[in-house]
């Protein structure tokens, strides 16, 4: 067989500037694109690389031949016995299909199947040049590409997320000929807008990278631009005897807004210093993309790091015009903080009323009454300070009405705690008012106080039920008031936070606050909906997901304390493990089948008198010992240890199954052996539906 013969291929779309939050996931789908597209052609093909800078997405495939393979083409006619008359003459439906394969019938050939034997035509193809193929793999894996909205640009009818200026498409040494979103394909690239605006001509693929990167003045890899950032803001912060605070989400945009990335210092009077940190480092990552700077106890220092796009003549005029930007927007957040430091955070609880939270359910006001008595009520059942609870609820939404969470959202609970310590408040309290929004995102840890895990619970509780009480539930992928997010964030307290309580009964006394609505009746509603978010929590973690079996295992059994539940799965997965654990689950399963068919009440009481055959007589032994023993455990939340000590009851249950008949003639008899199955069956069920797990 001869060598395929294979090169490289590189292809680049040059743009205008890119929208920096999108273009790393931009760059992923081109990629994909591309992969797919040659995967779907039958092409072989070796490595992959990505590159992505602000006016550029590109794709380094390695080793690609330069057409594809040819293909072996079978069509299949009339079965043989159809296929000739009784003289062995062909049927006129034989000469009619092999006139449509171009062939006279002796040419057709035979294809022997399981239903039988057939006559077919068998052809070969050969593969299409990679040429003629690549301009329509690159245009289809653009117009998948992730983009909500597509624009036109000049007298053009080509859509894409950018004006495209230039094509690079380049095979080998070849230009692959074509037009791709208008333009023409070439070996021209751009490099840097102003360090080299000149056309720079690739001589191969492989050469693409160096040659933007030491000619243009480009680092077109998405991640080695990333990391060369880090390092100078490294640097730049160690001599400035401090550390960067680097947010990953920050780093990815500023990479993605810089081609050639050059790090420059800047400074601010300390006396912003005494505003809270939060507020500067809010404008100094969101409004202007700076990294800030802070001590060894992470105390901000007056700097702050920014990465340019160019390498300047005049950096000192560059850095005044930073310092100069950034200082009128610290300005205001001390006007803000001084402002809002005049009124004492309690003096906002009455225009809350001026706020609506929702139409049929009120105001902030009526919101932070409700969540105050839940709060309480939470606070009794957990050994909690109830006052304290309370009065975290009736402030937790004041901030909203201050100059500096209006100038700064996000800083909503934050300035909260600020103004709380301010005004003496308790410290747990002022902790709280921040941690009632915690966890704010995946992976974000909940509340570290028991009054900031009350709050937080207890204002999501309030959510659900409302919005489930005006018929508004999440439907399909809208969930516009985020209550998936809600509801993980409260399981994940009570799971996390260690905290005894009835969620389903915590909901109904939610449910009873509300004055507007009738919420009690979607109090089911609101734990079912809970319960399948707390199975997403389960299965889709990262590092031990639960498998949906065990859950359902103990979904059966309907827990209605989410941390009682988490016991349970983590006893059914130490249980699995054991060997007894299949054989049990077996006989489960068998009980459970045995005792759906019983028609009318199933018997409950075992009579020992009626115990006739020695294998019932050794279980119903084993059954009454273990009982004894594993009910305090259950009773305890012991449910690994009950399931261990449970295990031991595989032999006499098999033994039972080998040689017992369950129906008997006897009904007396045949009822005993169904109340002693119910009562095994029962047992397990304090725990898990065991005959739920798959083999």
């Amino acid at each position: 067989m001869s060598q395929v013969e294979t090169n490289d291929l590189l292809v680049e779309i040059g743009t205008e500037e890119l929208p920096p939050k999108a273009l790393p996931a931009l760059s992923e789908a081109f990629e994909a694109g591309i992969r797919d597209g040659l995967a779907k052609a039958g092409l072989n093909f070796g490595a992959v690389h990505r590159y992505a800078a602000p006016r550029r997405l590109a794709v380094l495939v390695h080793e690609l031949p330069m057409q594809q393979p040819e293909r072996r083409l079978e069509r299949r006619g009339p079965a043989v016995s159809a296929a000739f008359g009784p003289d062995g003459r062909p049927t006129k439906a034989t000469e009619g299909f092999a006139r449509s394969c171009g062939v006279e019938v002796a040419a057709l050939t035979r294809v022997a199947t399981d239903k039988g034997e057939w006559l077919a035509h068998v052809s070969t193809e050969p593969g299409a040049p990679l040429a003629q193929l690549l301009p329509g793999i690159v245009e289809a894996a653009l117009a998948a590409l992730p983009i909500p909205k597509r624009m036109r640009w000049g007298a053009r009818t080509q859509e894409f997320v950018r004006p495209a200026h230039w094509i690079v498409l380049l095979h080998g040494t070849q230009v692959v000929p074509g037009e791709i979103l208008g333009l023409p394909t070439g070996r021209e690239t751009r490099g840097h807008r102003f360090h080299h605006p000149a056309p720079i001509a690739i001589p191969k693929p492989a050469a693409y990278a160096p040659l933007l990167a030491d000619q243009g003045r480009v680092l077109a890899d998405f991640a080695s631009r990333r990391e060369a950032i880090r390092n100078q803001a490294v640097r730049a912060a160690a001599g400035l005897g401090g550390e960067a605070v680097i947010r990953p989400e920050l780093l990815d945009e500023v990479t993605a807004l810089v081609e050639w990335p050059v790090v420059l210092v800047g400074s601010f009077e300390p006396r912003f210093l005494a505003v809270p940190n939060e507020a500067l480092i809010s404008t100094m990552q969101d409004n202007q993309k700076y990294f800030p700077v802070v001590d060894a106890q992470g105390r901000m220092l007056p700097h702050f790091i920014t990465i340019m796009n160019i390498e300047s003549r005049d950096p000192a005029q560059v850095r005044a015009g930073n310092e100069r930007v950034i200082r009128p927007r610290f300005s205001d957040a001390e006007f803000f903080w001084n402002q809002d430091r005049k009124r004492r955070l309690d003096s906002h609880v009455e225009s809350l009323k001026t706020v609506v939270f929702q139409q049929k359910l009120g105001t902030l006001h009526d919101k932070s009454g409700r969540v105050a008595q839940l709060a309480q009520t939470l606070a009794g059942v957990l050994g909690a300070d109830a006052a304290l609870a309370a009065r975290a609820a009736q402030l937790a939404k004041c901030d909203l009405m201050t100059n500096m969470v209006g100038e700064f959202p996000e800083l909503q609970g934050t300035m909260g705690r600020y103004y709380a310590a301010h005004d003496g408040e308790a410290a747990e309290l002022a902790q709280a008012l921040e941690e009632q929004y915690r966890p704010r995102f995946a992976g974000d840890a909940i509340a570290t106080s028991a009054t900031g895990r009350i709050a937080a619970l207890a204002d999501r509780l309030d959510t659900l039920v409302g919005i489930f009480a005006i018929g508004q539930p999440p439907s399909g992928a809208k969930d516009p008031f985020a209550l998936r997010r809600a509801a993980l964030g409260a399981l994940r307290t009570i799971i996390e936070g260690g905290l005894e309580i009835d969620l389903h009964a915590f909901i109904g006394y939610a449910a009873a606050q509300f004055q507007r609505v009738n919420a009690l009746d979607v109090q089911d509603a609101v734990f079912d909906f809970m319960l399948e978010r707390l199975r997403a929590f389960y299965t889709e973690r990262a590092g031990e997901p639960v498998r949906p079996d065990e859950f359902d295992a103990v979904a059966a059994c309907r827990p209605t304390r989410p941390l009682d539940f988490d016991r349970r799965l983590r006893a059914l997965a130490a249980f699995r493990r054991l060997p007894e654990a299949e054989s049990l689950a077996a006989a489960n399963k068998r009980i459970r089948n045995i005792l759906r068919k019983v028609e009318g009440r199933l018997p409950e009481a075992v009579r020992v008198e009626l115990l006739v055959e020695a294998p019932e007589q050794a279980l119903h032994a084993a059954l009454a010992g273990l009982a004894a023993e594993v009910t305090p455990l259950m009773d305890a939340g012991r449910y690994a240890e009950a399931l261990e000590r449970l295990a031991g009851l595989r032999a006499p249950v098999d033994a039972f199954f080998d040689g017992v008949l369950v129906m008997a003639e006897d009904p007396a008899v045949r009822d005993n052996r169904l109340a002693l199955l119910n009562e095994l069956g029962a047992l397990f069920l304090r725990v898990a539906d065991l005959s739920r797990l798959q083999g």
